[in-house]
């Protein structure tokens, strides 16, 4: 057989795979109905067994080994064989691995924590954080929020330690070293750019926070140092609290954030009501209370899940959600289904992290939110002030989840729940609650759904800065026009896998990751 013939039989049996399998996860999203929890479950399984043939993993290696490849078929066989090489274990382990994850995923989309044996949903949570001034509703909200925990966290565990014995089984240290070749990226570098930002932004991330906590401690009528996790409006502070000088909420009020959206793309010459219809938007009884993007068939069946309420937080993540469709949307479909994708996780959070932050751009806000002119002229320098704290906040809040990660597949058995509140004390300064000795740490889904992932984010969001500055100096100074969307669609998104992650930022941009443009445009400035 050719590698030609090899890699088209390969194309159309993952396709075929992976639309069984995109289908059947979100008819679980969104209904949390057993019946499609166990199909997913068979969906995974049917898509690991197929890359887990060593038959075919050995063509695949030994194709790789020729010379006379072209770029393309090259780029195919790679991924192939990243898909592959995690999936070279006895079928009896991938069944449990797939089986542990679905029974915990479909835990966390129908779990609802209670308070005073009342169940809430996440939004619920969110409000009372971000609006009550009772403190002991406060507490008892964040609490709330952590129950689910307590829930996941033995089987979480259980599938922790398998994945470390899968990843040991092929010859690597433990999963989070695995997961971090096959996904092209250099562990060590990655680490080194982490620990860098860290120690740039301790400086202006303290003094940003000291003022942030004497707003907070004014609020509330305590002193900074009383202050715990449940005072902030994120019940991982992931998210800046609202500053008492600025909240967007009620300009929200009344808005449909549906055609807040479809404005926004539609200016940049990119529809998206085609795959607004056959999205899910609203919140509702045992439905995933989370939001995600996904590419059914990547032919352009593409689909969002929110849960919106006319807030800014929602507007936001709807922005950050069609962005990511976007990318997949433009994708070039005469690729091969193997490269019809992003480049990377990375690449395509990075378009999703441009649009979410929209929502702190004072012409956006004027341009389709509708405020004044006089008014954003007013609110811009607070704008400006909220998207450096949201981005150092974001920025610690990554580093947090990715150095506890890398720590929890390195020894799962050490006390956890101690390490988590040491590493929250030291990347995000926030005091820890007075008993710690409880998994606060596994109510974060991405442990169990998408693991050896969160680093992608922060490295989104410095290709994110380095893209904005390209455009910006090369396209156009205003983001809402036609050229920078035919920019995106033809020089970032049009291309698809068909490039390394690190090379494609460097077509787009005239040069490979560059952590610099974040640092200007966050750490630099918040000491301004």
């Amino acid at each position: 057989m050719t590698v030609q013939q090899f890699l088209e039989e390969q194309n159309k049996a993952i396709k075929d795979l992976h639309i069984a399998n995109a289908e059947t996860s979100w008819m679980a999203a969104t209904t949390g109905e057993d019946e499609w929890n166990r199909k997913t479950a068979e969906a995974e399984t049917a898509y690991d067994l197929y890359l887990a043939d060593p038959e075919r993993f050995q063509q695949v290696k030994t194709y790789l080994a020729q010379d006379d490849l072209t770029a393309i078929e090259r780029r195919q066989l790679d991924s192939l064989y990243n898909g592959m090489v995690s999936n070279q274990v006895p079928e009896e382990d991938l069944k449990e691995m797939v089986e542990l994850s679905t029974e915990l995923i479909a835990k966390f989309n129908t779990f609802r924590a209670t308070i005073d044996g009342k169940p809430v949903s996440e939004n619920d949570v969110r409000e009372i954080l971000i609006k009550s001034n009772d403190l002991a509703e406060r507490e008892e909200a964040w609490h709330a929020s952590k129950q689910i925990g307590k829930e996941v966290e033995e089987k979480l565990l259980i599938l922790v330690k398998k994945r470390n014995d899968i990843a040991r089984s092929l010859g690597y240290d433990n999963y989070h070293q695995m997961s971090f070749e096959l996904q092209e990226l250099d562990r060590d570098e990655v680490f080194s750019i982490f620990h860098k930002l860290k120690d740039l932004s301790d400086e202006p991330f303290r003094e940003m926070k000291q003022e942030m906590d004497s707003e907070l401690a004014e609020r509330f009528g305590i002193s900074i140092d009383e202050l715990r996790p449940w005072h902030y409006a994120d019940p991982f502070f992931q998210e800046a609290p609202p500053m008492k000088e600025l909240d967007l909420d009620p300009f929200y009020a009344g808005k449909d954030l549906e055609k807040l959206t479809i404005a926004t793309f539609d200016c940049m010459g990119m529809d998206i009501t085609d795959m607004l219809a056959k999205s899910d938007m609203y919140p509702r009884d045992k439905k995933n209370q989370h939001a995600f993007c996904t590419d059914i068939d990547r032919e352009g069946d593409v689909r969002v899940l929110c849960n919106n309420v006319p807030t800014d937080y929602w507007s936001v993540t709807t922005l950050h959600e069609f962005g990511h469709a976007v990318y997949f949307k433009y994708v070039d479909r005469q690729l091969p289904f193997l490269l019809r994708t992003c480049a990377h996780t990375l690449t395509t959070e990075a378009i999703a992290m441009l649009y979410g932050r929209f929502g702190k751009n004072p012409a956006w806000l004027q341009q389709f939110l509708g405020l004044e002119k006089a008014q954003v002229e007013e609110l811009t320098p607070l704008i400006e002030k909220s998207l450096r704290r949201q981005m150092l906040i974001a920025g610690r809040w990554i580093m947090t989840f990715t150095f506890f990660e890398r720590e929890l597949y390195e020894n799962p058995d050490q006390d956890l729940n101690e390490l988590w509140w040491k590493i929250v004390k030291d990347v995000q300064f926030v005091n820890p609650p007075e008993n710690v000795d409880y998994p606060h740490w596994a109510a974060k889904i991405h442990f169990t759904l998408v693991p050896v992932y969160y680093q992608n984010y922060l490295l989104g969001e410095l290709t994110t800065s380095q893209l904005q500055s390209y455009i910006e100096n090369n396209i156009s100074k205003d983001m809402f026009t036609p050229e920078v969307g035919a920019y995106l669609v033809d020089e970032y998104f049009r291309p698809g896998a068909l490039y390394p992650w690190n090379e494609k930022i460097e077509k787009a941009t005239g040069e490979k990751l560059n952590p610099q443009y974040f640092i200007d445009q966050f750490v630099v400035q918040a000491l301004v």
